[in-house]
Order: C-alpha cells, then sequence, then structure tokens
C-alpha cells in the first residue's frame, strides 16, 4: 500500500513547479495518486528519456509549460488555478553548470523562488508553501558533522551560493509576510526543505553520477569518475519527498507550526564516497567497470557535505528507511526496465515498496 499522509491530499489542488524535472515528476505521481489534482508548472522536459515523459505525465495532470522568472505567466496561472499548496522545486540545479551560467542561475533559483513567494503572497486559496532548495545552501567547511538547520548559509560555487541567497531570502519573507505569530491575519505557512544527493530511475542530467553510470553502461563504456573519493548525502528520491509530503500534512493539520527550514538526509551508512556508488550500481545493474578521470584543473566542488536530521526526526517523526544498497538497488532497477515496461506503473510499484519498507 502506498503510504498516504492521513489522506491529506486527497481533492487539494496542488501546484508543483519544475514537474518535468527528476523530483517533480516523482512527487506529481504520488500526489496523484494521493488523490490530488495537480498542475505542474516547468520548462520542458531534459530529454525524452525523461521520468516525465516517458510516465506520461503531461496526460494525467494539469500541464503548463512556463519559466519561472516569467512573472505574468505566474501571475495567470495561480489566478486561473487559485491552489491550495504549492511545492517549488523549479531550479537550475547543478553546479558545474552554474559555472557557464552564474548570471542565469541566480535568476533562476533566486528570483524565481521570490517570484513564487509573492505569487503565494498574492493568492488567498494557497495555505501552504513548500519551497525546495538544497544541502549546498549551508556554507560548507567541509566539516565531519553535519549541518544543522541553524547554521549559516553560504556556497563556494555559483549554484550552492544562489541556493544560500534562497534561504536569506524565504527566512525574509516568512518573517515580513508570512510570520507565523501573525497567521491568523496571513492564513498561509511557509517552510524550506534541503536533501542530500538525490538518486533514483528517470533522472539524465549531466555531472550526476547515475545517469553517468547508466549512459556509460547503455553504451558498452567505462564509468568515468571524476570525483571518485567526495562524500556525500546519497539517498533514494523517495526519501525527501516522503519527508516534503509528511511536512505538507503537519502544516495543514496545525497550520500556525513547522514554518521553518528542514534537513531531510540519508542514513549514516548513505553517506560514502562517489566510487562507491558507482560500484554499487554496477553490482545491481550487473555489469560495468569503473575509470577514475579525477583532474586538479576541473572546477570547484565540495568534497564532505553532510546534513543533521535530529530536527525532522523529532518534530515531525519522519526518518530515512533505506540503505545505500535499497536505494541502489532501486535505482538500478527502473533503468534496467524503463525501455521495456510501463513507467508509470513502475514508479507506482516503486513508491509501494518504498512504502512497505518504511511501515518495518
Amino acid at each position: 500500500m502506498i503510504k498516504n499522509f492521513n489522506n491529506i491530499y486527497k481533492g487539494k489542488r496542488v501546484l508543483v513547479t519544475g514537474h518535468t524535472g527528476f523530483k517533480g515528476s516523482w512527487l506529481s505521481i504520488w500526489l496523484r495518486e494521493l488523490g490530488a489534482e495537480v498542475i505542474g508548472y516547468s520548462l520542458n522536459p531534459y530529454t525524452e528519456k525523461d521520468n516525465f515523459v516517458l510516465s506520461g505525465l503531461s496526460e494525467k495532470i494539469i500541464d503548463i509549460r512556463g519559466d519561472i522568472r516569467d512573472r505574468e505567466k505566474l501571475r495567470e496561472v495561480f489566478s486561473k488555478y487559485k491552489p491550495e499548496i504549492v511545492f517549488h522545486l523549479a531550479a537550475q540545479p547543478l553546479v558545474r553548470l552554474s559555472y557557464d551560467i552564474p548570471v542565469e542561475t541566480y535568476e533562476v533559483n533566486v528570483m524565481g523562488t521570490i517570484n513564487i513567494m509573492e505569487e503565494i503572497r498574492k493568492t488567498s486559496e494557497i495555505k501552504v508553501g513548500i519551497l525546495i532548495t538544497t544541502d549546498k545552501c549551508y556554507e560548507n567547511k567541509e566539516q565531519i558533522w553535519g549541518y544543522r538547520e541553524n547554521e549559516p548559509m553560504g556556497g563556494y560555487d555559483p549554484y550552492s551560493s544562489s541556493k544560500g541567497a534562497c534561504e536569506i531570502a524565504i527566512n525574509s519573507w516568512r518573517r515580513s509576510f508570512f510570520n507565523p505569530k501573525d497567521y491568523k491575519n496571513h492564513g498561509k505557512s511557509i517552510a524550506s526543505v534541503r536533501a542530500g544527493n538525490v538518486i533514483g530511475g528517470g533522472d539524465w542530467a549531466k555531472d550526476r553520477i547515475i545517469p553517468d553510470c547508466v549512459r556509460a553502461l547503455e553504451a558498452g563504456k567505462e564509468i568515468e569518475i571524476r570525483m571518485p573519493k567526495a562524500i556525500r548525502p546519497w539517498e533514494h528520491v523517495l526519501e525527501p519527498l516522503s519527508g516534503y509530503l509528511l511536512l505538507g500534512q503537519k502544516m495543514l493539520e496545525n497550520p500556525g507550526e513547522y514554518c521553518e527550514g528542514y534537513n531531510f538526509g540519508p542514513t549514516l551508512d548513505a553517506i560514502v564516497p562517489v566510487w562507491d556508488v558507482a560500484s554499487l550500481m554496477t553490482k545491481y545493474y550487473g555489469e560495468g567497470s569503473l575509470k577514475d578521470c579525477s583532474s586538479s584543473d576541473a572546477p570547484h566542488e565540495a568534497n564532505l557535505l553532510l546534513l543533521d536530521i535530529t530536527k525532522s526526526r523529532f518534530e515531525l517523526g519522519w526518518k530515512p528507511t533505506l540503505t545505500i544498497e535499497n536505494s541502489i538497488e532501486l535505482t538500478a532497477e527502473w533503468y534496467k526496465r524503463y525501455e521495456n515496461e510501463d513507467v508509470y506503473k513502475l514508479c507506482l510499484e516503486q513508491i509501494e515498496k518504498f512504502s512497505n519498507y518504511g511501515d518495518k
């Protein structure tokens, strides 16, 4: 049985920005199965093999293409559909690409988020807004313990720093316009959420280890690893999404509370080097070999970044349910099956399998 979050989303109008993306497509599928009326607002999908395309989501939800920098179009969408809940995932999500397009990265990530918050502010029907940023929003000191939600925001590269700036903007809007102390006047709950390195089926983005692995495996080539020793908090896409949905449930049930930032990271066993993740991928895919292609001339990326999830455990009752092996096994399974099966049904099967892990 698929985890249903007290049936809180049934019949609700839910806007998902970035619904054509990797995380957004999985969230849209889960919300649809929970009985929500899903409205998606996003740019076109990255490739014809994306989860969004193969699952046929455009025919199953309200599918709107648009840029979050387009304030006029956003205003039209919010005015027409009057969503009750907003999950904001649309972003420029890649570290290495942010070195090539730093201004666009800031425009999309910072001003795009501000545009969404302004529409939330002006749309009376909206009760809950959950704004997705990243674990890279923290000022990373490469420390061996996880970052807590109250630690300083920052970021070395344009992507990470843009997400730190997002968090500062979200906090400002929350204090200025959505202050929990004034909930009776504005009627809105706003939270930000941060996840680790998310993996799963249907991701084909550049410079991500799982898509890189699959492209090499399908081409019969060695998997080239850029940063073999970099340590990341790996988690299956359904882990943080379950946290976002649980947080949304809590905010709807107790709207004056939970208006804060939350980390949704993995178990300690899933904080491992990139090389280990690629090795596990070849194990569960059933073939493949690795090649170390690290370079001293590569653009800066963090070597170590961890999240502390104590707050989410105690305040929300959320905890990760999959081991690193569980996560990669589910991921490899999707990529082994997507070409020959109904991808929407495959996603539902994996959501149900994930929900059953959580019940153990």
